[in-house]
């Protein structure tokens, strides 16, 4: 960030003078505070209703995410489990749990 016009006279004024290194630091601060709060990430938090919405896609996403991921995931592994049918008791088992998720 380059020093503005108005940082360039404090600067130029006194370098020496520990009072205004940190008056000159403190309005470097409130000018980079100003700019995060303007920040469209941080005016989102500022608004309760927003901030509500927001979180309740976040809810909806990660519901449905785990709903389709979970999904696949069984579905592959009763695929695989049903091409287990030289295992005695297992093969019993997935062949029954297979014809009732055709059905």
């Amino acid at each position: 960030m380059e020093p503005t016009d108005e940082d360039k006279k404090h600067l130029a004024a006194d370098s020496s003078d520990p009072l205004n290194k940190i008056l000159f630091s403190m309005k470097k601060i409130e000018r980079e505070l100003g700019r995060f709060n303007s920040h469209r990430l941080i005016a989102a938090y500022n608004s309760i209703p927003r901030l509500l919405f927001y979180q309740f896609l976040k809810g909806i996403s990660f519901g449905l995410g785990s709903v389709l991921g979970a999904t696949i995931v069984v579905s592959i592994l009763v695929y695989l489990l049903s091409q287990i049918e030289f295992i005695p008791i297992v093969g019993e088992w997935v062949k029954h749990i297979a014809q009732e998720i055709k059905k």
